[in-house]
């Protein structure tokens, strides 16, 4: 028997899943407790076209000013749902769920005891059912606790299993409301672990819960946008996924459109599984995007090794030369085949970024642009950075207002200098190990 897809909406006008068009939404990188630079940034972000938004809610401080956030933009005739961004605080999941529409948590942040954990999992299960509020199950790959990296490794499988034993518990607590996320920043281990569950939820509950789809810590320009494509392109072109983010280093807004080409391009026929074989392409990004869907799944599954541009077109025209050999090598190293640029891992940024990030992540890919092969990540804090930066060789990663810890792989080996000295400190590292 075919298992069941489940659908719910969000404030009773937002439904996900079940066969419903894909989501399109965003984060704020304001502060939550800047009441005024969060409205205006949701207010730009509604105006794009964001289906949801979500916003960073580390305490109960930020679980007020959400409230007061959403209260301005109700007034304002603004009617996008809000996404509490929950990590460790479960007393603030808790008091979210009577003032989001959704609230995103990784339960087993809540307690190190597992015990402890399910029971706040249980309690807030009860209390979005009283409120009507939605629940994101969000792990990403780098996010895992010991109970089950010790068991599965840092794994698509782990985390695969991280996110069944939550299901089983929403299914035993009559709960449905949920999507569940399973982000990396590697595209290949982002699409497996997908897939992995998919196949678990159908084949063990018998019913498949919404799926939000991203490429966690994508970077920004040319190469987030392809690295988003091949990641969420693959999954949409086999039918899953229910809602998507692009997290990109950029202006939120910018991930909306990005998002919505990446959901036309599939629905177009931009896939393996469709009826394209070149890239129609009214500009650049359209084409990138076109082109990562179409030939990006079969490089990231090896069914090929390389791909013709031969009758692919850009305004009508055939790809210069250059720009097509670029977009090849860009390709081929977001599917994980062939490395002729460093590797960025990047945060989008949020309400917890103390130092500007964009132009810092701008600044660290020129200094770097040379060290082909070399994967560095560029995180806003400390509650993600060291986690979901587990592919990087080399960390630069915001530890308070003005200062950056920086890593080598996952340890930390120069800690709280100024900013200002931070990215030559980082050559200095990189180039001592060379």
């Amino acid at each position: 028997m075919e298992a069941r897809k489940i659908a719910f909406s969000i404030a009773g006008r937002v439904p996900i899943g079940g066969g419903n068009p894909v989501l399109v939404q965003t984060m704020c990188n304001t502060s939550t407790d800047d009441i005024v630079g969060s409205v205006a940034q949701c207010r730009a972000m509604a105006a794009a076209g964001a289906d949801l938004i979500r916003l960073t809610t580390q305490g109960l401080k930020q679980v007020e000013s959400l409230r007061e956030i959403k209260r301005r933009l109700r007034a304002e005739g603004i009617l996008t749902p809000l996404v509490a961004d929950i990590h460790f605080l479960a007393d603030a999941a808790l008091a979210a769920a009577s003032v989001a529409d959704k609230v995103r948590i990784n339960p087993g942040n809540f307690a190190k005891e597992h015990e402890v954990a399910c029971a706040k999992f249980r309690e807030l299960l009860s209390l979005c059912k009283e409120h009507g509020t939605a629940i994101r199950i969000g792990l990403n790959h780098g996010s895992l606790g010991e109970r089950i990296t010790q068991r599965y490794g840092n794994t698509p499988l782990a985390m695969k299993e991280a996110v069944m034993e939550w299901l089983r518990m929403c299914v035993v607590e009559d709960f449905y409301d949920v999507v569940v996320s399973l982000k990396a920043s590697n595209t290949l281990v982002m699409a497996e672990a997908y897939r992995l569950l998919y196949a678990a939820m159908r084949d063990e509950l018998g019913c498949i819960f919404p799926l939000h789809l991203g490429v966690t810590e994508a970077g920004n320009g040319d190469e987030g946008r392809i690295k988003s494509a091949v990641g969420i392109g693959t999954l949409l072109g086999e039918g899953i996924g229910d809602t998507i983010r692009v997290s990109l280093t950029e202006d939120p807004v910018h991930e909306i459109p990005v998002g919505r080409q990446i959901v036309a391009a599939i629905a177009d026929g931009y896939s393996p599984r469709g009826s394209r074989t070149v890239v129609e392409a009214s500009d650049w990004e359209d084409f990138i995007i076109k082109g990562s869907c179409l030939w990006g799944p079969s490089l990231l599954d090896k069914r090929i090794d390389d791909f013709s541009l031969k009758g692919s077109t850009i305004g009508g025209a055939p790809v210069p030369a250059a720009d097509g050999d670029r977009f090849r090598d860009l390709l081929l190293q977001a599917c994980r085949r062939r490395f002729t640029h460093p590797e960025y891992i990047a945060c989008p940024g949020c309400g917890r970024t103390l130092y500007d990030l964009e132009s810092t992540f701008n600044e660290v890919k020129r200094r770097t642009a040379h060290l082909a092969g070399v994967k560095i990540a560029v995180m806003g804090c400390v509650v993600n950075g060291p986690g979901e930066m587990a592919d990087a060789d080399y960390g630069y990663v915001g530890e308070g207002r003005g200062h950056v810890t920086l890593y080598r792989g996952r340890t930390p080996v120069l800690r709280y200098i100024p900013q200002e000295e931070a990215i030559d400190k980082l050559l200095e590292l990189i180039a001592s190990d060379r």
